[in-house]
């Protein structure tokens, strides 16, 4: 029991400096709080010579609490209903292709490395968000650790590079920039879509979400073939 409130209390801790430091920054990309929190709870791990699996096990609580988190985007995409029926085509023909870009091309790119199979299928679910990419992976015969860490890696990359692209293509509409955050860069995306483009926010929840079903779907549809 002790275990559970010391390291509940260090992930509260690391959130809250991550968060201090990410305001004081100027929202700095390079200072997101999953970025700089995550390093700091492996500081304490590394320091207190623990192993994942026990701060896994004592954290349990705040993890279950990913899911109201979650479904509470619903708000935004309500208060967007009419206008999300609208955009309702483009909508669903950037969520196909961006979906089959990122997982066809994860698995494709590692086939012509060499990659072991089980490997592949881990990363290919990278776009979704955790929980849904750890269950798609684990169901393909993936390594569901494995997934967890190509998600974070790409909900950073993807929010550093975003903007950058974005910017490039000339594309300045809030509501495809947010649907284009969370759909490359899930929860992490959505969170810098709540900051840079708050009345847009919706779209990046829809994209979060639609695109973790349709990625789980197609993984599981692959795995049958490969």
């Amino acid at each position: 029991m002790s275990a559970v409130f010391a390291w509940t209390g260090v992930t509260v801790a690391a959130y809250g400096a991550a968060v201090w430091l990410y305001r004081r920054s100027g929202h700095h990309l390079l200072c997101l709080p999953v970025l700089t929190g995550t390093a700091l709870v492996l500081g304490a791990l590394a320091l207190a010579h623990t192993d994942y699996p026990v701060y896994a096990d004592a954290t349990r609580a705040l993890r279950w609490l990913t899911g109201p988190a979650i479904i509470a985007l619903a708000v935004p995409l309500y208060r967007q209903a009419a206008l999300l029926r609208r955009m309702a085509g483009p909508l669903l023909g950037a969520l196909l292709a961006g979906c089959l870009a990122s997982v066809l091309g994860t698995l494709a790119l590692a086939r012509a490395l060499g990659t072991p199979l089980p490997f592949a299928l881990s990363l290919a679910p990278k776009a979704a968000t955790m929980p849904i990419a750890m269950q798609a992976a684990e169901g393909a015969g993936g390594l569901p650790a494995v997934a967890a860490l190509a998600v974070v890696a790409t909900g950073v990359l993807g929010t550093l590079f975003a903007g950058p692209v974005l910017r490039r293509l000339r594309i300045d509409d809030d509501t495809t920039r947010s649907f284009a955050l969370g759909l490359v860069a899930h929860a992490i995306g959505t969170a810098r879509a709540l900051q840079t483009q708050p009345q847009s926010v919706a779209f990046a929840a829809l994209a979060m979400g639609l695109n973790g079903v349709c990625t789980a779907l197609v993984l599981a549809l692959l795995a049958r073939w490969l």
